[in-house]
């Protein structure tokens, strides 16, 4: 019986070993990309340091047992999920919005995103069907629920499209609810 414990024990340690340092490794990608190195080198020891006792433990006894190889495998992929879960709750960085507003939106668009604190900037192009103004926003990740929830009250399936902004200088951001002056 005690057999079986034991082997139990270094599946569960297996599993939750992959998990955590799956789940650094994403932290650890996102440090990198978003230019902190300290930190990333920093949590690239404790991945690696968590990765080799987990291998070394998969491998104890030869790869002949099948629940070892699902341990390690589950632990990989939920690693994996629980990563990309922290990654949006850490919201770290910035994005750059580029929004493609129909004519009749545009001003309302702009008012929104600036009363909410956005910086916005507009540039004329021309698309598809001619003339079009489209909507820069520069916003900090955290930020992202805001501006989508700007973007479908006023214009419920509007093309826009988002990506990373790995180094950003100035700009204007809405400042956090918690740091805002109350007046008397």
């Amino acid at each position: 019986m005690d057999l079986g414990l034991s082997h139990l024990g270094a599946y569960f340690f297996i599993f939750f070993a992959r998990v955590a340092d799956m789940s650094l490794d994403v932290i650890r990608l996102l440090m990198l990309m978003r230019g902190r190195k300290l930190i990333a080198s920093m949590v690239g020891f404790v991945e690696v340091s968590i990765f080799i006792v987990a291998l070394g433990k998969a491998l104890s006894g030869g790869i002949d047992d099948p629940v070892k190889i699902i341990a390690y495998a589950g632990g990989f992929a939920t690693g994996n999920f629980i990563g990309s879960l922290i990654e949006e709750w850490l919201a770290v960085g910035h994005l750059s919005m580029q929004v493609y507003p129909s004519p009749g939106n545009t001003t309302e668009l702009c008012n929104r995103f600036r009363e909410q604190g956005f910086g916005v900037t507009t540039v004329s192009g021309c698309g598809r069907n001619g003339e079009r103004t489209i909507l820069f926003v520069l916003l900090k990740r955290s930020n992202l629920k805001l501006a989508t929830q700007i973007l479908d009250e006023i214009q419920p399936g509007i093309f826009f499209n988002i990506s990373d902004a790995r180094a950003v200088r100035g700009g204007v951001f809405p400042v956090p609810k918690s740091k805002l002056i109350k007046s008397k």
